[in-house]
Order: C-alpha cells, then structure tokens, then sequence
C-alpha cells in the first residue's frame, strides 16, 4: 500500500493489483467481525483506517466521463432502482393517495381550489385559458427556469428523509394535492384535454423522476428509523448512499423533462402527437428500468 501511495496504481504489477483486491476484501470482513466485538475496538479502528486508505488508492484513479456515466445509467442503474423499488412504491402510493383525496375534495367542494391555487390561475382557468401560454415566447429561458426548479424540487423531498422520512412525506402530500386539485378544477372548467396534453410530453418523466426522489427520501428515513443490526450511524450512511445512488438516475430524466416542458408541451402539436411522445417515452422509461441486468453491476 506505501508503493501504491507514492507511485499510484499505475506502478503496481497485474499480480499486485489482483493481491490488492483481495487483501482489500480481507480487511473488510475481518472490519465487519470486529465491530461485533467490544474489547477489539483499537484493532477495529486500525483497520478501518487501513481500509478507508486502501478505498483511497482503489478508487481514486477512476475517472468520470461520458462513457463511464454512460455504463452507470445503462447497467447499474436499473439495479440500484429494483433494489430500491419498495420505497419508490411507497412514494407512488402517497402521492396518488392524496391526488385522489384532492382531486374528491374538490369535485365535492369547488370554493377548496382556493386554497391550492392562485387567483390569477382560476381566472385564467375562467376564461377557458391554459396558464402555460405565456411560454412559448420565453421558451429558451424558462426551460432552463424548470430544470433548475425541478431539480430543485426533487432534492428538496430527496433531502427532507433526513427528517425521519417526514420532510419527504410533507412534499409528496402537497405534490400530490396539488395535481388532484389542478385536475379536478380543469375537469370542471372543461379542460381536461387541455391540461393532460400538456403533462403528458414532460409529465412522463418529470412524474416518475419526482416518484423516484421520494423514494431515495424514504431510503434515507428507513435507515434513520430502522437501522437493524447495524450502528445508528452505519445505518444512515449506508443508507444515505443508496439514496443518492437512486436519485442520480433521475438527473439525464428532469433534464429532457425540462426541455419539453419549456418547447414542446405549451406548443400548438397536436394533441395525438403530445400524447405520443408521452407514451413512448414512459415505455422506454420502463425499457429502461426493468432491462434485464446482472445484479452485480452495482458491486464493482
């Protein structure tokens, strides 16, 4: 390891490297059984920071470029999603739960829009108006305005699992709510056909991508909350790296999600081709996230 530290990697013979590799899972396991024991605790720590130098060396010679975040979305990505897809579900199921709720509130009570939604929006809606027409002519500027709100937005509930998971909760409610409220008073101005053209091109990826980001939010509160066999503090680095492994993906998803958005959705398309474009692109989503992939892609 000294050799490695002065010459880097690059010095090392094959045979060197392959010896590396395997004392570097060694010492992990041997770390692993130690912590199980109280009275080994210098012998612990002397390991692990043996490890953390070793994880040093290893890992940073490898350069991030196109080709190799390229691989990541294309072979370990899709596993890290399966992996996580339990809380992705949970995140699917809140929010869809609350846009239903919302969504009834409203049917059952139309003056409950009020509270949602702006004066300026239901007028717009009053006079049977979209609220997006005004981007078109700032296309190129507001598009840039959404990838950055969306992004914004998706870390924001990624971030709130560090509050147990209830930061994360509190976004998906009002996300949730606020898209059963919009239907629900666009279907009762008769613009049902107008608001889901125009979600339905961004919508399919900005939707699932904040779905995700709730999921990666209930990744990290699970681990605050049940940390299992683990220390409270492996627990929640453990699991705050996973979620930030599963909120990566989205990032490539909110930026096409922000270009459509800002010059594709609010166009005059057709409406069959808006919601042609949404469709495809949900199906290649799906493509993409249930492709068969060796589960060890996520392990290198």
């Amino acid at each position: 390891m000294s050799q490695s530290d002065r010459s880097g990697l690059g010095q090392l013979s094959r045979a060197e490297l392959q010896e590396l590799a395997l004392l570097y899972r060694q010492v992990a396991a041997d770390l692993s059984v130690l912590r199980q024991d109280s009275t080994a605790r210098t012998y612990a720590l002397h390991l692990n920071h043996l490890l953390a130098r070793a994880h040093h060396i290893i890992y940073s010679g490898r350069k991030t470029n196109l080709l190799t975040l390229f691989r990541f979305l294309r072979d370990e990505y899709p596993v890290i999603f399966r992996q996580q897809i339990g809380f992705v579900l949970a995140s699917v199921l809140v929010t869809v739960a609350w846009g239903l709720v919302g969504a009834a509130v409203t049917s059952a009570r139309p003056e409950f829009m009020r509270h949602y939604l702006g004066p300026e929006m239901i007028a717009t809606m009053e006079r049977h108006r979209m609220w997006t027409e005004s981007i078109v002519s700032v296309a190129p500027k507001e598009a840039s305005h959404i990838m950055t709100n969306n992004l914004s937005v998706c870390f924001a509930i990624f971030a709130g699992g560090i509050v147990f998971g209830l930061g994360t909760f509190f976004y998906l409610y009002f996300n949730g709510m606020m898209l059963g409220v919009i239907g629900a008073a666009c279907h009762q101005y008769g613009m049902s056909l107008a608001l889901w053209s125009f979600v339905a091109p961004h919508g399919s990826l900005e939707l699932p991508a904040i779905l995700i980001a709730g999921g990666a939010g209930f990744r990290l509160g699970h681990a605050m909350l049940f940390p299992g066999a683990l220390r409270w503090k492996e627990s929640v680095a453990r699991g705050g790296m996973e979620a930030t492994r599963l909120i990566s993906g989205i990032i490539p998803m909110l930026v096409i999600a922000g270009c459509l958005e800002g010059f594709f959705s609010p166009s005059r398309a057709p409406v069959w081709l808006k919601f042609t474009v949404g469709g495809l692109l949900f199906s290649l989503l799906l493509m993409w996230l249930f492709r068969p992939v060796k589960a060890t892609a996520t392990n290198r």
